[in-house]
């Protein structure tokens, strides 16, 4: 199983998560709507920004994504918020421009949205 390179390092700075509840909600003629869940597992979505220390390690870090994850593998990494282990992708197998950042010369960050299961 792949995993995300260290050379792609989430930063804390644009993190944020969300998640389709996958409920069926049915209003009634009168009363209380019902509602009944669709799934067992709900897709969270993750917002986050990767950082790259120079552009040799994005170069690292685009080798993998093209070649070993073909851009929608599945691969493992250390969630943000949890710390541990999750199995997630991609969304839509599509990252965020590759952009300079502001703290050192020669760094960079791009945005990225990644899905997993819970």
């Amino acid at each position: 199983m792949a995993s995300l390179p260290a050379v792609a390092r989430v930063m804390f700075d644009g993190q944020k998560r969300s998640f389709d509840p996958s409920v069926l909600r049915t209003e009634m003629e009168r009363g209380v709507p019902k509602q009944r869940l669709l799934n067992s597992q709900v897709l969270v979505k993750q917002a986050m920004v990767l950082y790259f220390s120079s552009i040799v390690d994005w170069e690292t870090f685009d080798t993998w994504y093209m070649g070993d994850i073909k851009r929608i593998g599945w691969f493992t990494l250390i969630h943000p918020f949890t710390g541990k282990q999750i199995m997630a992708r991609f969304e839509n197998g599509a990252l965020g421009d590759l952009v300079p950042d502001e703290k050192l010369p020669g760094d960079y960050r791009m945005d990225a949205v990644v899905e997993y299961l819970r």
